[in-house]
């Protein structure tokens, strides 16, 4: 059976504050879009820097391929990453918005407020530009650390202590986007 869909009376003051205005789930799944693009694209970057650095290497030296695979592995759980708060965030805004709930009564029944979705927003920019950055990073330092390693064997401990570093970028928009989303509950 098809759930009624719930008309919406925008003509009456007293249903809708701005506190629980119609377009809040916007915000929130703007910011579970923002958090899976902006990881997917530096994860995607991250990537494909490495794995060119990894190519050229591997011409003079195909046994470190398989050692020179860590910045393209870490390039990946950045998008990881993203996922998760993505996924967070749309449970979220999910579970206030069925149809059953009337507009009218929204906010009496702790429904999805433009709070929630201006935080939602805001953990999903944290993460994504983070991760962005993070990956940008762990491109370039891998990249570089990939064919240094190549001449110079003892650069690999310090390819990977740079890549950690790089790695904690997108942890730290993690830890405020779960930050950002067990506040506002």
């Amino acid at each position: 059976m098809a759930t009624p869909i719930v008309p919406i009376n925008l003509n009456s003051t007293d249903t809708l504050t701005p506190d629980n205005a119609v377009y809040a789930g916007f915000f929130g799944v703007m910011g579970t879009t923002s958090a899976m693009v902006l990881t997917g694209l530096g994860a995607a970057y991250g990537t494909a820097k490495s794995g060119s650095g990894i190519a050229g290497m591997a011409v003079s030296k195909p046994e470190l391929i398989m050692k020179s695979i860590i910045p393209i592995v870490m390039a990946g759980i950045i998008a990881i990453y993203g996922l998760v708060v993505a996924v967070i965030i749309s449970q979220s805004v999910t579970s206030h918005f069925t149809p059953q709930i009337e507009v009218t009564k929204l906010s009496a029944s702790g429904g999805y407020t433009n709070t929630f979705g201006f935080c939602h927003l805001g953990a999903g920019l944290s993460v994504g530009f983070c991760g962005l950055a993070a990956g940008y990073a762990i491109g370039v330092a891998g990249e570089s650390g990939v064919r240094g390693t190549a001449m110079q064997p003892r650069l690999f401990v310090g390819m990977i202590l740079v890549l950690i570093f790089a790695e904690v970028l997108g942890l730290y928009g993690l830890i405020i986007a779960l930050i950002l989303d067990t506040n506002v509950k």
